[in-house]
């Protein structure tokens, strides 16, 4: 089983054994998500990425889904700027699980040629959780066209993150 297809299980079980009790976890803040690491790690175009993400707070939920924003950029040029939902999945105070889906719209500068401008992300986020609310964690993620062009050859990311609460940086 090749691996993307083992996490992408794994987080579909995990979606279902703990969304049958959530732990609710009222006043989440808005965040601002930081992130750098490896793009296409499973392939011969693998190079640095980075991303910035905007998590809206809990107030803007969509029924039990996160709703988010981002870009991300790699070291050869390549874009690729999304909106998604994700759900958080409390193991405890201090551990969430956040399975997300995004689409966007994809450029590859000098890097990948994934096929199509329209590119879809699935994956998720493992996070520790501070006292400050703020997260940090490890992301991995799989973008593909989805099949909407006959070039879908897919790339998988790994990213170190760090989430921040908006309150925490516009603080007085």
């Amino acid at each position: 089983m090749r691996p993307v297809n083992f996490l992408m299980a794994l987080a579909v079980g995990l979606i279902c054994l703990f969304s049958l009790k959530p732990e609710a976890r009222a006043g989440e803040p808005d965040f601002l998500t930081f992130g750098v690491g490896v793009y296409d790690m499973f392939d011969d175009k693998t190079t640095a990425e980075f991303r910035l993400e905007y998590v809206f707070a809990e107030d803007y939920k969509l029924w039990v889904f996160t709703p988010f924003v981002g870009l991300t950029a790699t070291a050869q040029g390549g874009t690729y700027g999304y909106g998604g939902i994700g759900i958080d999945i409390f193991l405890g105070k201090r551990f969430v699980v956040t399975p997300n889906f995004a689409a966007g719209v994809y450029g590859n500068g000098d890097g990948k040629d994934l096929g199509h401008a329209i590119e879809f992300r699935s994956g998720v986020n493992f996070g520790y959780r501070f006292d400050d609310f703020s997260r940090l964690g490890l992301a991995f993620h799989h973008i593909s066209n989805a099949g909407l062009d006959e070039r879908n050859p897919g790339e998988e990311t790994l990213m170190l993150t760090y989430s921040i609460p908006l309150d925490t940086i516009f603080r007085d």
